[in-house]
C-alpha cells in the first residue's frame, strides 16, 4: 500500500497535470469506485475545474472549489494522463475527461482503492479521515504530543503506528524500518518505551518521512508516481523486506514475525526488549 511519501509524490506529480483543467464528463466503468452514487458523481462534477490536489496522510484530497474528491489508493491505485479516446485498460476504471481533450485515469488491479465526492470542508468526516490522528513530519507532530499519547496506551508499538491513531501515514514499510533505526522491539508497549526511545522514535519517523518523500517513495511491488516513474527509496532500505539477510549495524540475521498480522522484520541483536 502506498504511504505517505508515495502519496505525496503522487500529489507532487499530480498537480501541474491536472490544476487549471476543467471536467467536460466523467466516465465510470466500475461503479464500486465510487463510494455514493456514480450517477451524482459524474453529474456533480461536470464542468468543474481542478483548483489544487491537496493531501492529508494517504489521503489525496482533488479540489474542485466548493467540491472535494477523496481519494484513497490502497494497496495499488495509479492516476495517469492520457487522452478521451485512448483504448481502456481492463484495470482502468474512472476518467476525468478534460476539455482539452486530455483525462485523467484511475486504474487499480485489486479494485480497493475508492473516490468519494464530499463538499470542501466535510471531508474530515469521510470514514477513514475522521480518525486520523496528527500526521507524521507535521508540526503537530511534536515530541510532547507523541510523549503524551505514548503514555496513554499499552498497545504494542508495532501495531499503534500501524494504526494512524496517533500518528498518521506510516505503513508496513516506513514502521519497520524507524523501529530498527530507534533500536525499539516492535512488540514493545507503547507505554513502556523509555523518554531516550520516544524522542529516537520520533526523530526517525520525521527523518525517514522526509528523506523517502524526496527520493519519491518506495517502490518495492508495483507504485509508479502520476508520471509513470517508480521511486528510489528501496535503494535505502536497511530492513523491510531482508528477512534472513545481516543486520548492517550488528550482522545478525534479521527474523520475520507477524504482528496484528502484518509481516514484521526486525533484528533480535539490536531491537531487544528492555
Amino acid at each position: 500500500m502506498p504511504e505517505m511519501p508515495e502519496v505525496e509524490t503522487v500529489r507532487r506529480t499530480l498537480r501541474p497535470l491536472v490544476v487549471g483543467k476543467t471536467i467536460d464528463h466523467v466516465d465510470i466503468w466500475y461503479d464500486k469506485v465510487i463510494t455514493g452514487d456514480p450517477e451524482t458523481f459524474k453529474r456533480e462534477l461536470k464542468g468543474k475545474t481542478f483548483t489544487a490536489v491537496d493531501r492529508y496522510a494517504k489521503f489525496l484530497l482533488f479540489r474542485l472549489g466548493d467540491l472535494t474528491v477523496v481519494s484513497h489508493l490502497r494497496m495499488e491505485g495509479k492516476y495517469h494522463l492520457t487522452t478521451w479516446d485512448a483504448p481502456v485498460d481492463k484495470h482502468e476504471h474512472l476518467q476525468f475527461a478534460f476539455t482539452d481533450g486530455s483525462s485523467l485515469r484511475y486504474a487499480d488491479v485489486r479494485k480497493f482503492g475508492r473516490l468519494q465526492l464530499v463538499e470542501t470542508g466535510t471531508e474530515f468526516q469521510v470514514t477513514g479521515l475522521k480518525n486520523l490522528g496528527v500526521e507524521a513530519n507535521s508540526p503537530e507532530f511534536s515530541l510532547d504530543y507523541f510523549e503524551k499519547g505514548l503514555k496513554k496506551r499499552s498497545m504494542n508499538i508495532k501495531s499503534l503506528l500501524m494504526s494512524q491513531t496517533l500518528v498518521a501515514g506510516l505503513g508496513n514499510i516506513y514502521v519497520d524500518e524507524v523501529l530498527w533505526q530507534s533500536r525499539i522491539n516492535p512488540l514493545t508497549p507503547a507505554n513502556e518505551l523509555t523518554k531516550d526511545q520516544v524522542k529516537q522514535l520520533h526523530s526517525a519517523i520525521n527523518e525517514t518521512i522526509e528523506e523517502a518523500t524526496k527520493y519519491g517513495g518506495t517502490t518495492v511491488h508495483s507504485f509508479l508516481n502520476a508520471e509513470g516513474e517508480s521511486g528510489h527509496y528501496q535503494e535505502k532500505l536497511k530492513v523491510y523486506g531482508k528477512e534472513g539477510q545481516p543486520c548492517p549495524r550488528c550482522g545478525e540475521d534479521f527474523v520475520k514475525i507477524k504482528i496484528s498480522g502484518r509481516g514484521t522484520t526486525y533484528c533480535l541483536h539490536c531491537q531487544k526488549r528492555v
